[in-house]
């Protein structure tokens, strides 16, 4: 259960800076990580709040939403060059 905290804090944080840096620069990959972040966050707060045993589906489409997301960004980076 400790990791699962460490990770949500860990997510979250990321989904902040994320926030800031597309409002900085209005990033599209920074936007998608954000979200991905946002995406992983919500599974890990789902799991501590001990819904996973219920929401098993919704867990596994919120990660690979999450993961979609963040290959957009590191696609988008890629585009950028």
């Amino acid at each position: 259960m400790e990791i699962t905290i460490v990770n949500l804090f860990l997510a979250t944080a990321v989904v902040l800076l994320g926030i800031r840096a597309w409002a900085r620069s209005r990033s599209e990959a920074a936007l998608f990580v954000s979200i991905a972040f946002g995406l992983f966050a919500l599974a890990h707060l789902l799991t501590l709040l001990g819904l996973a045993g219920t929401l098993g589906s919704i867990l596994i489409a919120l990660r690979i939403l999450g993961y979609l997301s963040a290959a957009l960004a590191v696609y988008r980076i890629g585009a950028q060059s």
